[in-house]
């Protein structure tokens, strides 16, 4: 972080010393100035950019939580045939990374209607299997069942007993999962789905601005610390529970 906002700062002569310094020796806000100054150029407004990647994160976040912690409750705490069987079907899936899944997935959602569409990245965004994975073994060892046959026996819903009390058991779970999932999608491009300039988002923005040469080389620093200041914020505000997550996951009684 302190060398990227350190190169951010740098004039174009530094950027390219030999031997490079880690320190800027004469900073300079001219490199956020034209980032920005060529953001404002295109013919998509800036703030459209930001839109597309606020509402992809917020909604994709969020419905990756629910989604994940709904079936990770079914998966941990309700007895139904083939439930062991559908967990290790989750964990397999673990080693198929995204690229290999591509093509079918293309396909699946066109032939939903979903490409060139917010959903195209919203939806998959929501049947991440690392997020069921992680908050089925926290409520495994955070969500006791003496408990949870207590609400029943007060007659209280699955859903009921699932909002009230198993999710505030495991609010360091989801909360990890809210930073690793929202990251993941605010870090995202969205060429592969979506063709529309106006639906793109703006990590795909600044690198286009910046993929011009050594000319840019200073936006290009300058964009690298503006990309990842609103993850740091959402993990600074969120890293004690992220601590706790790491600490006892996996721990029993």
């Amino acid at each position: 972080m302190v060398y990227a906002i350190s190169q951010s700062l740098k004039p174009l002569d530094e950027l390219w010393r030999f031997p490079p310094r880690v320190f800027v020796e004469n900073p300079t806000g001219k490199n956020y100035r034209d980032l920005f100054r060529m953001l404002g150029d295109a013919w998509v407004p800036f703030s459209r950019y930001i839109f597309n990647t606020v509402f992809i994160s917020v909604i994709g976040t969020a419905g990756n939580v629910l989604f994940s912690s709904l079936a990770a409750y079914a998966l941990a705490k309700i007895a139904f045939p083939g439930r062991k069987f559908f967990f290790k079907v989750v964990v397999y899936s673990l080693m198929f990374n995204s690229t290999v899944t591509g093509i079918t997935n293309f396909i699946t959602m066109s032939a939903f209607g979903m490409i060139d569409t917010y959903w195209a990245i919203i939806v998959p965004a929501w049947c991440t299997t690392y997020g069921l994975y992680l908050m089925k073994q926290f409520m495994e060892t955070s969500v006791s069942d003496p408990v949870l046959e207590s609400a029943r026996l007060e007659g209280a819903s699955e859903m009921r007993i699932f909002w009230t009390i198993a999710m505030p058991m495991v609010k360091p779970a989801w909360v990890t999962l809210i930073i690793f999932a929202f990251n993941s999608l605010w870090n995202s491009g969205t060429s592969t789905y979506i063709y529309s300039e106006q639906l793109k988002t703006f990590n795909y923005a600044i690198s286009q601005v910046v993929s011009a040469g050594i000319a840019r080389a200073g936006a290009s620093a300058a964009s690298t610390v503006v990309t990842m200041i609103v993850p740091i914020i959402v993990f600074i505000i969120t890293q004690s529970n992220v601590i706790q997550t790491m600490s006892t996951s996996g721990m029993k009684d």
